[in-house]
């Protein structure tokens, strides 16, 4: 761990061995950390938040251009790592690598722009101006399906652009990855102290950075029920959570369907189905069902999984067992409901792990099963007809989660007419549901299951910043 500007073990006295979901075999162990080391690391945040502060926009924006080539330096090192310890096709790896580089060089170009205001008053010997300043510091716990770009995109760049303190606590089956991050920003001269990894559970440490009265904000990616808990403990903090997504791809019955099944495929497969914004249920209108299907089922099974670490590798392990049952669980009830498996529908044979799963392709899906109204965080496409616009609607609305969707037509109208119907923090137009550029803005809809705030370039960094205003005073 990463504590007080120090490498240490921390006072946990447990380990974790790390074994590689990709290769079954042994890659390390790591640290479980303790409530106590949690709150060292805090208490360190606190007393040096004002190293940061004090820091004009300019060092800040110096210093993440410093990580970012730093980053780049040791990529080949950190993709590595990163394909065996989550899973992911190596080429996958080097490209979420990449993206974290770019993530700091983006946080530090944009906040020399992000500019605040002064304000007309009506009383004539006044003056009303805004500034922006850190929130202080920042408890970040994020997720193993992206361990590096994700904390790097959504708030460990933001949050040194804007000068806050952070302590970090990542997953534990991808904190490996997370050590040879911070070891760049160490290097690249983050101030000491002001940067903080605390490994280790969620229950145990990341509950001291929600509830501890000296952090001003919580940075949380992960399911929708721990948002909730997350929420409810940390009440009165600055909260940015992105959670589950579920949002439905739609295909109307004029949408390019060559474009449309190579989009859903793409959106399905890409990190074996463990994004937030994955491809995670398909509705399509039924005029153009068996016609989309067919392309979609000729699509998945030329996809085969194979060995992360083999650069031909396009569909690699899944994380967890865990997980991995979650998918079991929900193909065995769907189909117990009458719907069909196409191709795929079980751990795929031969892999050196049993965290390999088949794409799949599932019609006939029941509407009111977890394949359809959870997320599943899998290889898997469901899909379900449906008739008039209405029905549309109301199979859209029957997950909670509203993060992200995707639609298939070629007639604008109709685009803008269900883009803006459809609950959810992004919808794509005739591209995939997890399309996404680091500047654009993201997050769920207001109310539902897929969290608050928005991250996105600046809008990250607005979510990380206290808007404090000034008013002065002038004699006449």
């Amino acid at each position: 761990m990463f504590i007080d500007g120090a490498w240490e073990e921390g006072t946990g006295k447990e380990w974790l061995r790390v074994v590689s979901p990709s290769t079954g075999k042994d890659i390390g162990w790591l640290p479980l950390g303790s409530r106590s080391d949690a709150r060292r690391a805090i208490a360190s945040a606190k007393a040096n938040a004002r190293k940061f502060s004090s820091m004009s926009v300019w060092q800040r924006a110096a210093l993440c251009q410093a990580i970012a080539a730093e980053i780049e330096r040791r990529a080949g090192e950190i993709a590595e790592l990163l394909c065996l310890e989550q899973g992911k096709p190596i080429t996958e790896a080097q490209g979420e690598v990449a993206g974290a580089a770019v993530a700091f060089r983006n946080a530090g170009e944009q906040i020399k722009w992000l500019e605040s205001a002064s304000f007309p008053v009506e009383d004539p010997a006044k003056r009303a101006i805004s500034i922006l300043q850190p929130k202080g510091v920042f408890g970040v716990i994020t997720p193993w399906n992206f361990p590096v770009a994700l904390p790097s995109i959504y708030y460990l760049g933001p949050g040194i652009a804007t000068g806050n303190a952070m302590v970090w606590t990542p997953a534990p089956t991808t904190s490996l990855s997370a050590t040879l991050l911070v070891e760049c920003m160490s290097a690249a001269g983050v101030p000491e102290g002001t940067l903080h990894l605390v490994t280790g559970e969620g229950p145990v440490v990341g509950d001291v950075l929600v509830t501890s009265p000296d952090t001003q904000g919580i940075a949380f990616t992960g399911s929708s029920q721990t948002g909730k808990v997350i929420a409810a403990r940390s009440t009165g903090k600055a909260q940015l959570l992105e959670l589950g997504g579920n949002g439905p791809t739609i295909v109307l019955d004029d949408a390019d369907l060559d474009r449309a099944a190579a989009c859903i495929v793409k959106g399905a497969l890409a990190n074996a189905g463990q994004i937030c914004t994955a491809t995670e249920r398909v509705l399509v209108a039924a005029s153009v069902h068996d016609a989309l299907v067919e392309r979609i089922v000729a699509a998945v099974e030329k996809v085969r999984p194979q060995t992360s670490t083999d650069p031909a590798s396009r569909l690699g392990a899944l994380n967890n067992e865990e997980n991995a049952q979650k998918v079991d669980t929900h193909l065995a009830e769907a189909a117990s409901l009458g719907a069909k498996i196409l191709t795929g529908g079980r751990r795929a044979q031969g892999m050196p792990t049993k965290l390999y799963y088949e794409p799949t392709v599932i019609v006939d899906v029941p509407p009111d099963c977890a394949l359809h109204c959870d997320e599943t965080f899998g290889p898997v496409i469901p899909i379900l007809r449906f008739g008039s616009d209405e029905e549309l609607y109301a199979l859209a609305a029957k997950s909670p989660m509203g993060l992200s969707a995707a639609l298939f037509t070629r007639d604008v109208s109709r685009a803008f007419r269900h883009a803006e119907r459809i609950r959810c923090g992004i919808v794509n137009v005739n591209e995939a549901s997890n399309y996404w550029e680091t500047h654009i803005p993201a997050g769920g809809a207001a109310g539902s299951a897929s969290g608050t705030g928005r991250t996105g370039g600046r809008h990250t960094l607005l979510e990380m910043s206290d808007l404090k205003t000034i008013t002065f005073h002038v004699e006449p």
